[in-house]
């Protein structure tokens, strides 16, 4: 049964994304509507690291092991070798902040570390190729698009929704552009990213603000050509605690000194790149790799990773309006969690239920928001 037969999405990200994919498996058409086009912000520039137990015994634990299994499927679905998915390890390496100089330890303290030589007090294994995986955050996104558009002809827009247009029985029957173009729609998902607060203001107060509060933690990367094709994702204890994650075609995603939550005021796209904080990377990695750290990065980029007040990323229904639904807040967690999310929402909009994964905990409604 198919519940909406006219289906827009705001947000052309990995969620977004992700809900058009689940949908066009059942051949139903969407159109997104995306002021800058496919994985605008976060979505193409996040690092693309997936671990399956990192949050069990959480209200996500379920929807991320869901996830990271949909992850393996997409990648015989979609080309492992188009979406540079692979499996690999994951390390912690305890670094010496107090060393004078930078040197390389001997012995027993590098055995099992791949890349990350210098000032090494210790490592622990953080997860193995069976509940560690990779993916490329925006070569996914582009690649669920294009089976959206091939397999069910669905459509994007780049434009930006300022209103949900209701029917008088409360039900969505359009949305408005910010030029003043109306889109037709049955159903309206909002896949808005740290965007998603600016929603509330689609709708009338009193359905507005039942939508969570959404903030946005900024964080910068930068990308570095490796000499050869590194196999071990690396989590810092020291110098920062940066996070590292080689990817299968050389390059080096490494990531930290995320800022606080806040309400984003930056545009999708436009976020600002501070070179302090891109120093500080740089010098970070000088400090944990003789083989990395000499290497200057080819690409200094900065996003916004969406945020509730709980911590809890909010996925289903908006009470009080027929065929609206929200899915956003998944943090650090977005990419992993994204495919999951696109299938439940898929459910939703045609079965009314999820099948794989239960939603109660990470409704707008849930227990856990306060």
């Amino acid at each position: 049964m198919v519940a909406f037969s006219k289906i827009v999405i705001a947000g052309g990200g990995i969620i977004g994304n992700s809900v058009s994919y689940y949908l066009a498996k059942l051949n139903i058409a969407t159109t997104v509507i995306d002021p800058i086009g496919i994985a605008p912000a976060a979505s193409g520039k996040a690092g693309g690291f997936l671990a399956r137990d990192w949050s069990d015994g959480s209200p996500i634990g379920p929807l991320q092991q869901r996830s990271f299994d949909l992850h393996a499927q997409q990648a015989e679905d979609l080309g492992a070798e188009n979406i540079d998915y692979r499996r690999l390890v994951c390390m912690a390496v305890g670094c010496d902040e107090r060393a004078a100089a930078v040197a390389k330890p001997s012995g027993k303290k590098l055995e099992g570390v791949e890349w990350a030589d210098i000032n090494v007090l210790g490592k622990n294994m953080m997860g193995g190729t069976d509940t560690i995986a990779q993916v490329h955050p925006k070569k996914l996104c582009e690649r669920m698009w294009q089976y959206s558009q091939e397999k069910a002809g669905s459509k994007l827009i780049i434009g930006k929704v300022v209103e949900a247009i209701l029917d008088g029985d409360g039900s969505i029957r359009g949305v408005k552009l910010e030029d003043g173009t109306t889109v037709e729609c049955d159903a309206l998902v909002i896949a808005c990213g740290p965007w998603t607060d600016a929603t509330k203001s689609w709708f009338p107060s009193e359905i507005g603000r039942t939508i969570p509060h959404m903030m946005g933690v900024k964080y910068h990367s930068i990308l570095i050509q490796s000499p050869r094709v590194l196999n071990e994702a690396v989590f810092f204890s020291g110098h920062g605690d940066p996070e590292v994650y080689p990817r299968p075609d050389g390059d080096a995603y490494i990531t930290g000194f995320p800022d606080p939550a806040m309400v984003v005021t930056e545009s999708p796209g436009k976020e600002e790149v501070r070179p302090e904080v891109v120093s500080r990377l740089v010098d970070a990695t000088k400090k944990v790799s003789s083989l990395l750290g000499p290497i200057p990065p080819h690409t200094e980029q900065a996003c916004y990773l969406p945020t509730t007040n709980d911590g809890i990323p909010v996925i289903g229904e908006i009470p009080g309006v027929k065929g609206a639904f929200v899915g956003s807040g998944h943090g650090c967690w977005g990419i992993l969690n994204g495919p999951a999310t696109g299938e439940a929402m898929a459910e939703l909009l045609t079965e009314g239920e999820t099948k794989h994964v239960d939603l109660k905990l990470l409704g707008v409604d849930s227990p856990y928001r306060r």
